[in-house]
């Protein structure tokens, strides 16, 4: 299959005589790189949850009996739910606009955290868990997830520059000094 413009592959939906946008959201939103660093996170704090949580309940299990496990169970999900909630909700929102990216992001860390207390509050005065298994499970499971989702990040290959559609390369969403007029 040939494209019709040279120099611009057929499946490239830019084409080399399209004026860059004068929106300044549109310049400020990702490319597709930056959410495929996103998804890569959440894979590993998914995973770092896992482990943790089989980890932890075996362990608990072992010291403290079945309370032992739901403390564990109820500790991954609460702690691990709540850092996954927010890499999903920034990976959800990374096409929007910077500002509504923010509003939404806002919004789910306040209904994050409403949840997170009544579930506590509601766990108070039930005695069929171990606290002490859930305290460290939900410690161990904020921090392994978030340092997991940073080291997905950290280990992603990302563009500091994206490739010009007309050839030359710039910084990401700025045109570059051939699309300026004189």
């Amino acid at each position: 299959m040939t494209s019709p413009n040279p120099g611009v592959p057929p499946h490239s939906a830019a084409a080399p005589n399209s004026e860059p946008s004068s929106d300044p959201d549109a310049m400020m939103m990702p490319s597709g790189g930056s959410t495929a660093a996103l998804r890569r996170a959440v894979r590993f704090g998914a995973l770092g949850l896992v482990a943790l949580a089989v980890i932890g309940v075996a362990v608990s299990g072992l010291v403290a009996g079945l309370p032992g496990v739901w403390g564990a169970l109820l500790g991954a999900g609460i702690g691990g739910g709540f850092v996954l909630i927010t890499a999903v909700t920034v990976l959800a929102t990374a096409k929007l606009p910077p500002l509504t990216a923010a509003a939404v992001l806002l919004g789910s860390w306040l209904l994050k955290m409403a949840v997170a207390l009544i579930a506590l509050g509601l766990l108070s005065p039930l005695d069929f868990y171990s606290r002490t298994s859930l305290a460290i499970v939900m410690v161990g499971a904020l921090i392994l997830v978030l340092g997991s989702e940073t080291w997905g990040v950290l280990g992603s290959k990302m563009l500091y520059v994206e490739p010009n559609t007309r050839g030359g390369a710039g910084v990401a969403g700025e045109p570059s000094s051939s699309d300026t007029k004189e």
